[in-house]
Parts: C-alpha cells; structure tokens; sequence
C-alpha cells in the first residue's frame, strides 16, 4: 500500500506542477480536467502525509524506549507510543477506502428519469409517489430538483417523468436507486380490497459538461413547442418548450420547466449529452465482457432491486437483503441508510476486486 500511495503522491506534485503551467492555463479543458484530478489525489495524499507522520512518531517513540533512562521521557514516550499505534488500523482503513477506484461521475449533478410499469393507473400513481420521495430526500440533502419533462397518468401520477438533480455528489448517492423499485398494496382504483403488484422503473445518468462531450450539431434537429402543465399563460402558450432528436442514435429529449427558450435548450442538450454517454459506457462495459458486475452498482432498469410492502409497512432492498418497517417514513424521503448499505456494500465489493481487502 505504501508503494501506491508513493505513487499517487508524486503523481500529485506533479499535477500541481502542470496547474500553474501557462499551456495549462490557456487550454480549459486541460485545465479542468487536471484541477479535478487535483482535488481527487489531494484527499488522499492528506491521509497519506498523516500515515507517515504517525509511522515516523511511533518509530521515534521506540527509539526513545529503547535508549532512554529517564522514566518520566519513558512514560511519555509509551503513551505517545499507544496512542499512535490504537490510530494506524483507524487511518490505513480509510486509506484503503481512498484507493478504492472511483467512478468519476460520482460528483457530478444528475439526470433523474422515473417510468411506470406494468401495473396501469396504479404504476403511474407509484411513479408519483417515487418522485415525491426523491424530492422530499432532496429538500433534506438542499439538492434542487428541477422537473424537465413529463407525462401525466389517466388516473394520476406520471407515466414518465424527468428531472434534473443539483447537489454535491448527487450522482454518486442516487445511482444506488436505479433499477425496477415494486410496489404490493391494495391501489385506490381497486373496489375489491385485493392486493396488487405494480413496478416504475428508475434510470440515473451523470449529466454531462460540454468539455466532456462533444456533438457535431449537424446529427441533432431542434424542435420547439409550447410547454403543458402548470406554468401560467407566458409558459403555456408561447414556443418555449425543446425537444432535441439526435438522428444517428433516434434519442429524443424534451425540456419545458423553464419560460426561457434558452434555458430549456441548455437543459435538454445536457440530457442528450447524459444519455449518449451512457450508451458509450454500456458499449465499453459489454466490450470488457469479462469483468463481473457489480451486485449494488449496476444500474439496470431491468434489475429488480426494492420492494414497498403496505399491507405490512415494509421496505426491502433486495441487493442486500436489508428491510426496515418504518414504510411511511421512506416514503417521505428517509432513503438515508439505505444508501448508506449499499455504498459500503459496494465499496467492499471494489475494494475485493482491486486487491486492498
């Protein structure tokens, strides 16, 4: 492990070296993308420096107890000594958890997208209360979710409904929640009592700076229309409203939360540049065919990964086997722990393939 953090700390100079270059300084995309990999080695190489001071202290501590004939240098020298030594396995796990690799989308804000499944109005209703407990967890983390496009329900809710989430790490928090979620209870449309099982599916992308992606403009046609849903008469009825089609892919996007023509522009372009990324992830993921899938990190719409159980008030994520009874208090936003599991669960997990377990 010391090798590699040697490593990573001459690595470290080295960038702070190129930051301050004057090549560097008139290139931006070179510029942010070495001050990002600042930043990244910077948390590690602070832990580093405090190891290696608490390795220098305990060895001069020894030396004192072994050369020192005052008692009282003795004493304080053992103390320091046990102090030192009931800290090293404290700092070289969270060293370890430092090596781990990284996704470097984790800090980025996120596009949000929910969908109704099978299940008919009663999908569409769950998708609606999915979205009212990811903007109730948001308003708790002071996230700001902004909705860019949907579609209402027959019976209420949504059948698809997209959002754009900014806040530190959002994407590398709500990635975990990405997957098939289920819901069991007995839907308002139901006249006799009986219990049903309906499904809204959860996609997360990173979204995207314009460094990071670049479009020939050419492939993308550029519609406008006016915006639906609440808003007033200056959003309902003038063209502010985009919709993106990317014609080499056929991916469209839409925005209409915004009054202004340009700022629905921006959105949507965003969300087409998340969403032909995501396609070049999956095209490398398929490639590097050998390399297992992560159990928590995965992703997949397809994947089933929690159960809402009313009738019993409970919540299970089936990726590690963990459920909580306390169904209303997730429901208002409380998705905290899990989370949290699923990050270590996670994290073990790299931390196996990557060799520091």
């Amino acid at each position: 492990m010391l090798d590699k953090l040697k490593k990573i700390k001459d690595r470290f100079d080295q960038v702070s070296e190129e930051l301050v270059q004057p090549e560097t300084v008139s290139d931006m995309k070179l510029y942010a993308k070495l001050n990002k990999e600042y930043k990244d080695l910077q948390k590690v190489v602070e832990r580093y420096l405090a190891y290696k001071t608490m390795l220098e202290g305990i060895d001069e501590a020894k030396e004192i107890l072994e050369e020192e004939k005052d008692s009282e240098l003795r004493e304080m020298a053992k103390m320091e000594l046990d102090e030192l030594q009931e800290g090293i396995p404290v700092i070289e796990e969270e060293l370890k958890m430092l090596l781990i690799p990284k996704d470097p989308n984790d800090s980025k804000n996120a596009i949000f997208e929910i969908r109704a499944g099978a299940g008919g109005d009663e999908a569409a209703i769950f998708a609606g209360d999915l979205l009212r407990l990811y903007q109730r967890f948001c308003e708790k983390k002071r996230w700001k979710l902004s909705i860019t496009d949907f579609v209402d329900g027959t019976a209420g809710g949504f059948s698809k409904i997209v959002a754009n989430i900014q806040g530190e790490d959002a994407y590398g928090m709500l990635k975990y929640e990405a997957g098939v979620h289920r819901v069991q209870r007995v839907p308002a449309t139901e006249s006799q009592g009986r219990i049903h099982t309906s499904v809204a599916s959860v996609a997360v992308l990173p979204e995207m700076d314009d460094i990071e992606i670049e479009l020939n403009m050419s492939d993308i046609r550029r519609d406008e229309f006016c915006s639906s849903g609440p808003g007033g008469q200056s959003v309902n009825t003038t063209y502010s409203a985009i919709r993106l089609t990317h014609l080499p892919t056929g991916i469209i996007v839409q925005c209409q939360d915004e009054k202004s023509k340009l700022k629905n522009y921006d959105k949507a372009l965003k969300e087409l540049k998340s969403r032909l990324y995501a396609i070049e992830v999956k095209k490398q993921q398929e490639e590097v065919g050998a390399e297992r899938k992560s159990m928590v990190g995965s992703g997949s719409r397809s994947d089933k990964i929690r159960t809402y159980n009313y009738p019993q008030g409970r919540v299970t994520d089936h990726r590690i086997n963990y459920s909580v009874y306390n169904l209303p208090t997730v429901m208002d936003g409380e998705i905290q722990e899990f989370i949290d599991r699923l990050r270590i669960a996670d994290n073990l997990e790299r931390m196996e393939n990557s060799g520091l377990a």
